[in-house]
């Protein structure tokens, strides 16, 4: 094989494997994507962001299932989670279980 040949594989073979590893971002942004905010099902501290008062961001929810503390989840399973005392997720803040 001459060095010239070599080379142009080489080339091909960097090509293919970039051409893959974009692929795999692609695929992997894709899915992270498929989230939503759900208000009210989080156990205190575990938030995943601020919503109102009584939390800041991440973590700082003091209530289990805070009403305004959000964590993020898999698209459409907010609504249909099971969390104890018959509550249930919701893509909009909450008026229940707020701190005192």
């Amino acid at each position: 094989m001459s060095k010239k040949t070599l080379i142009g594989a080489s080339a091909v073979a960097g090509a293919v494997a970039m051409a893959l590893s974009g692929a795999t971002l692609v695929a992997s942004t894709t899915g992270a994507s498929a989230k939503e905010k759900c208000y009210g099902v989080s156990l205190a501290g575990k938030n995943d962001c601020a919503a109102g008062p009584g939390t800041t961001c991440a973590g700082t929810s003091t209530v289990d299932y805070q009403g305004n503390a959000w964590t993020l989840v898999e698209n459409g399973t907010c609504t249909t989670m099971e969390l104890p005392g018959g509550r249930v997720g919701s893509l909009e803040p909450l008026d229940r279980d707020l701190p005192a």
